[in-house]
């Protein structure tokens, strides 16, 4: 496990501080080896939730799952109390072509790739056939959690909800924490899914969905609204 860890934090230093420009490549990379070190541990596909039969019950959990949280979206876009969870301005800001790779290849072929297959596939496994699922779902969701501080940095300042905490450096810091809760909270259900579904491919498609969808939401209210 020790490998894993030692990959996972150079990924993430590399993606958020010393090559963020080849944020794609490090994650297909770091993908790579992971499974590599997952093979050497002695996982199987099944393991890791990639057999045949798991990829056919993922595809069937993902259609549902993908259509609904574009409908608690939309539900939360049109409550005013929730709307401005949706003011983002890393996403307001894009322009077609960069939404578009942010969607359709930076958060699957990025994101969802590298952190599934780390934290609900590998993580997730080794530390089950070792000590159990309850162990596993908390020790994986711990670290996604721990995870989302580099990336957080800078929150309260794009995003409308998260500026309530306050934009200097002590609301920065707090919502920091509050990010690494929520995504510690986050892994809990993204693991539960792991483990109900026995399919890797299901909590990847709720990962995908609601980073794709969050990323379209926020682009397209403001061009909605005509502030853009």
């Amino acid at each position: 496990m020790f490998c894993v860890l030692a990959l996972l934090v150079s990924a993430n230093l590399l993606n958020n501080w010393l090559a963020p420009g080849a944020y794609v490549p490090t994650c297909v990379v770091a993908t790579a080896a992971l499974l590599l070190i997952a093979r050497w541990d002695g996982l199987t596909r099944a393991d890791l939730g990639l057999d045949t039969a798991a990829v056919y019950r993922g595809l069937r959990w993902a259609s549902v799952l993908v259509g609904a949280v574009l409908a608690v979206f939309m539900v939360g876009l049109a409550l005013p109390a929730t709307r401005e969870a949706f003011e983002d301005e890393r996403a307001a800001g894009l322009s077609l072509g960069q939404l578009l790779w942010r969607v359709l290849v930076r958060v699957p072929v990025g994101t969802v790739l590298l952190e599934e297959v780390a934290f609900r596939g590998v993580l997730w496994a080794m530390v089950r056939r070792r000590r159990g699922a309850a162990w596993a779902t908390a020790v994986s969701s711990s670290l996604f959690g721990l995870w989302h501080v580099l990336p957080s940095r800078g929150l309260s300042r794009a995003n409308a909800a998260a500026a309530v905490l306050g934009t200097g450096p002590t609301g920065s810091a707090l919502s920091v924490a509050a990010a690494v809760v929520a995504t510690t909270a986050a892994g809990v259900v993204l693991c539960e899914l792991r483990r109900r579904s026995g399919s890797l491919l299901a909590p990847a498609a709720l990962h995908w969905a609601v980073n794709g969808f969050g990323y379209v939401l926020a682009w397209a209210v403001p061009r909605w609204r005509g502030e853009d």
